[in-house]
């Protein structure tokens, strides 16, 4: 086996494996190897999931035989895996994954595994207990095992995250149970990522790591309207209100999978803080941010990947944030045309299409406070600002738009030419309640004014549509 290496002098191209590379960790850690120029091979159950400069496998980690074909030639695996949207008792499934797991990278000849636990001191909570077992079943088999026990991930996708989202936006005032006032040191996904690429250069152990700071779930509340821009939000504690009951309280408000909520929840009574931070600190160079840098970059965070995936968006609502998806056919012979029209945008309203729907929209925010004007940078170029919008994205045939100075939120539109298709993509972060009931109220509009923006990106090239437009926002797409 090979010795361990301190990773801040480690430049060796290694391989590895990361199973679980569809979650929303997973993702971002192959992202991040690939970048440092690492053989990367991405395992998941997901037959669409694949990563640009990965080797994608779909694979079953209960199935032993086909895990150690996976990993074979993997220096390092990483275990991102858990069960508990399968329901039923995932606290034995997985155990049995984990054993499983462990052995196959035994027979691969993996030198070691990298692990995300939980925190907690003899937790009573089914899923934080399972957190525990998995970290020991999975070096069961001999392989070294470097632990990272955490507490919640700011970081969107993160379901803990998202809880706390949907609850501070839509809730002004909320009625909350004793466990609000738990205390817990959450991490910011950036620093877990961190921990995790210099993970396979520390010696094997559990090491315990969380954010600057630690404090109770009422206080994140409160920090996370404050960072957000929301009014302070009232709570009331009422102490009586078990974890059994809160949880249905958070399916009213919330879009999160109830089978994974109902888990979370039922931890929430435990502490989940760091006791001994002085072995994380000895072997890894990482400085975690505070909360409220925390919260700032999990919002950034998906500003980032909003802007990155637009043209790979489903419609629908994602991680608190809503896509709508037109399309329409290009004639042959007029992309080119229809991808200059997209470099005039800006200085009037008559280029979006739907000029009195744009006219009466500025207008109306104007008298909410917001300063909505007309006008342009004279270069198209990534930072330009282009009348309400800053541009985020701008390459041949693609123009992303990013919102400045919206009140109920903020909003994405792109467009892309691409094989003789023009796509058209809004996407919506609601602010608070106010955001909320905007684009609930105004979807019906918004479906009908996408498509006639659409057929005006057309009209304006002096091209008609060689196909229907369709018009996705979450139910099944409707020709128009």
């Amino acid at each position: 086996m090979r010795p361990y290496i301190r990773q801040q002098s480690l430049e060796l191209v290694m391989t590895f494996a990361v199973a679980g590379a569809s979650g929303f960790v997973g993702r971002s850690l192959v992202e991040i190897l690939v970048d440092k120029g690492h053989q990367v091979v991405a395992l998941s159950r997901s037959p669409d999931h694949e990563t640009s400069g990965a080797r994608s496998l779909v694979v079953d980690i209960a199935d032993e035989t086909s895990t150690r074909l996976a990993l074979s030639d993997v220096d390092t695996a990483y275990y991102l895996v858990h069960s508990m949207a399968g329901g039923g008792d995932f606290r034995q499934v997985d155990l049995q994954l984990a054993t499983t797991f462990g052995r196959a990278a035994a027979g691969a000849g993996v030198d070691r595994i990298v692990y995300v636990g939980g925190l907690g001191d003899s937790p009573t909570s089914a899923h934080l207990a399972s957190r525990h077992e998995v970290g020991a079943a999975l070096g069961a088999a001999g392989v070294g095992v470097v632990e990272l026990r955490a507490a919640v991930v700011f970081g969107p996708g993160s379901i803990s995250f998202e809880m706390l989202r949907y609850l501070t936006e839509r809730l002004p005032a909320m009625v909350c149970p004793r466990w609000v006032r738990t205390r817990i040191q959450p991490i910011a996904l950036s620093d877990l990522l961190a921990y995790l690429v210099q993970a396979p250069g520390v010696a094997p152990g559990v090491y315990e790591i969380g954010g600057a700071e630690s404090t109770t779930y009422r206080e994140l509340i409160s920090e996370y309207a404050r960072v957000r821009g929301l009014r302070k939000r009232l709570i009331f504690d009422i102490p009586w209100l078990t974890p059994h009951l809160s949880s249905y309280w958070v399916d009213l408000v919330t879009p999160v999978d109830r089978t994974i909520s109902h888990r979370l929840i039922e931890s929430l009574v435990t502490e989940v803080v760091v006791v001994d931070p002085e072995p994380a600190r000895r072997a890894f160079t990482v400085v975690p941010m505070g909360i409220g840098w925390a919260l700032s970059a999990a919002l950034d965070e998906q500003d980032d990947r909003v802007t990155r995936s637009m043209f790979s968006r489903r419609p629908g609502l994602l991680d608190g944030v809503y896509t709508v998806v037109a399309t329409v056919g290009v004639p042959p012979g007029a992309d080119d045309a229809v991808a200059q029209d997209l470099e005039s945008i800006g200085g009037r309203f008559s280029w979006y299409g739907a000029r009195v729907g744009w006219w009466v929209r500025v207008a109306l925010g104007h008298l909410v406070g917001e300063d909505l004007r007309r006008g342009r940078d004279q270069a198209l170029t990534v930072g330009a600002h282009v009348d309400w919008w800053r541009v985020a994205r701008a390459e041949p045939g693609v123009l992303v738009l990013r919102s400045e100075g919206w009140m109920p939120g903020d909003a994405w539109l792109g467009y892309r030419v691409h094989d003789g298709m023009l796509h058209q993509v809004a996407a919506f972060r609601s602010r608070g309640v106010p955001g909320f009931l905007y684009w609930k109220l105004l979807d019906p509009i918004h479906r009908m004014a996408f498509a006639m923006m659409l057929h005006h990106r057309l009209r304006s090239a002096n091209a008609e549509p060689s196909s229907s437009t369709t018009v996705g926002s979450g139910e099944p797409r409707v020709p128009l």
